[in-house]
């Protein structure tokens, strides 16, 4: 069931590119505004100085201190930790040590979620059809779903909320300290702390995979109650926790492997030229294999939702199309009354 819904989740993606290149676009969008403010600080900071000559050819460490310190909220987010694969580790150590961002950063990221909000409908609805829908069809997906999946958003929202603000600070702020108040090895004591990182994921890996089979089980089942849809997740998960698991752990897997191939291929700094255009693609590429592997995830779990329940390729809506314009639907009616 497991290698056959990553199977069937894979041919899911690979059968509606559009839908990829179309994430893929919008993540693009969403970051070229903040990518904008940023060159405009740093031509304002650089000019024609020999220092930019400097900062283009390699890392100059003084100059990104100088700048970083002279700098408003966005630009003191660039330093060298968003460099290759030190962004990736400062991601997920941000995650892990619930530290908190900038808050133009935030704001670009509540525009992120937004757009992916808008377009989740759109993309399981395809995914569980299993047949293109169309470029009207799938937006209509969209608008339909946005805002049940927004209400659903909310309630994600308050539960991350939770677990940051409350769950976090008694794992590692009462919990730990407790635990090694008194302990004469440091070695000991990292293992504790490494066991709070390992409950704290799991917690957020649970909540997770719960906000997930609500998400497909509103989409796929036509449900307006988001309370209705999260009840329905959590009844499937303790029917099918051991499928649900495995595949969670080898999607997982898949991207602890892009990780790690990451690690090893991700570029330096530094060179004009093709240099710096080989740097930014791999760097696109990098972004690109993230964004199939999140959507490999949702298609996988529509596949495992559907074969689970015997329903394959069943969706409870009707297919949805585009609303037509005014005169379209005057000119319908128009001609409902001629005929005899």
């Amino acid at each position: 069931m497991i290698r056959a819904s990553i199977r069937d989740g894979a041919a899911r993606v690979l059968s509606a590119p559009a839908v990829f290149l179309g994430v893929l676009l919008a993540t693009l969008l969403v970051a070229l505004p903040l990518t904008a403010l940023l060159r405009d600080e740093l031509t304002s900071h650089l000019g024609s100085s020999l220092a930019a000559e400097a900062a283009a050819d390699g890392l100059n460490y003084g100059w990104w201190q100088e700048f970083r310190a002279g700098s408003a909220e966005l630009g003191s987010t660039f330093s060298p930790v968003i460099i290759g694969f030190a962004a990736v580790l400062r991601n997920i150590g941000s995650v892990a040590d619930a530290q908190g961002e900038q808050p133009v950063i935030l704001w670009a990221l509540a525009a992120y979620v937004a757009v992916w909000l808008y377009l989740l409908g759109g993309i399981i609805d395809r995914y569980a059809r299993q047949r293109p829908t169309g470029v009207h069809a799938f937006h209509a997906a969209c608008g339909l779903w946005f805002t049940r999946l927004l209400r659903l958003g909310v309630l994600a929202l308050v539960v991350y909320a939770w677990l940051f603000q409350y769950v976090h600070a008694w794992l590692f702020d009462d919990w730990y300290r407790y635990a090694t108040q008194d302990l004469p090895s440091e070695r000991t004591a990292f293992q504790w702390r490494l066991l709070m990182y390992g409950i704290f994921a799991v917690l957020l890996a649970a909540v997770n995979v719960l906000f997930d089979y609500a998400e497909i089980r509103a989409v796929v089942e036509d449900r307006r109650s988001m309370l209705g849809a999260l009840g329905a997740a959590v009844r499937f998960l303790v029917r099918h926790w051991r499928t649900v698991a495995g595949l969670y752990l080898l999607n997982l897997l898949f991207f602890l492997a892009l990780i790690g191939i990451w690690a090893f291929a991700a570029p330096g700094v530094g060179g004009t030229g093709w240099p710096m255009w080989t740097r930014l693609a791999a760097g696109q590429a990098f972004i690109g294999a993230r964004l199939f592997l999140r959507l490999l995830f949702i298609a996988s779990q529509t596949a495992l939702f559907q074969r689970s329940l015997a329903h394959a390729g069943y969706v409870a809506a009707p297919a949805p199309t585009w609303p037509p314009s005014p005169s379209v639907e005057a000119l319908a009616r128009a001609g409902a009354s001629q005929e005899p």
